[in-house]
């Protein structure tokens, strides 16, 4: 069965996944120590909300070559995300299921195989 395509960019299964692990973000650095609000909290938000928004923007894009660009800026502030859980982990900030990404590794997977797809080459 052939899926209907997405008519706005919160119709993509992987924007919906990217703008919960951003809500859970927010959640989980409100938890960090004072001094880290403009430091390792911020940097942490801003990098997730980088994701949803880059997606976002990159559907609008008319060329398959444009959309992936955007595509790519997802998948580098996911991972930059990913350093920042490291880093909140090691600094003792997040523990338990707070340090636990398996959120990063879905839209990691997800976002990746729509980027496959968009530079696979036409048929």
């Amino acid at each position: 069965m052939d899926r209907e395509p997405a008519k706005s960019f919160q119709d993509l299964v992987f924007w919906q996944k990217s703008h919960a692990l951003t809500l859970r973000i927010y959640r989980i650095t409100v938890g960090f120590p004072q001094y880290e609000l403009y430091g390792l909290a911020s940097q942490m938000r801003r990098a997730a909300v980088s994701v949803p928004a880059n997606i976002a923007e990159g559907f609008s894009k008319r060329g398959r070559s444009d959309k992936a660009r955007f595509m790519n800026i997802a998948q580098g502030s996911l991972e930059e995300l990913r350093y920042y859980f490291i880093l909140a982990r090691d600094l003792g900030y997040l523990r338990g299921k707070a340090a636990e990404t398996p959120d990063v590794d879905e839209v990691a997977r997800l976002l990746g195989a729509y980027c496959r797809t968009l530079l696979a080459p036409s048929s």
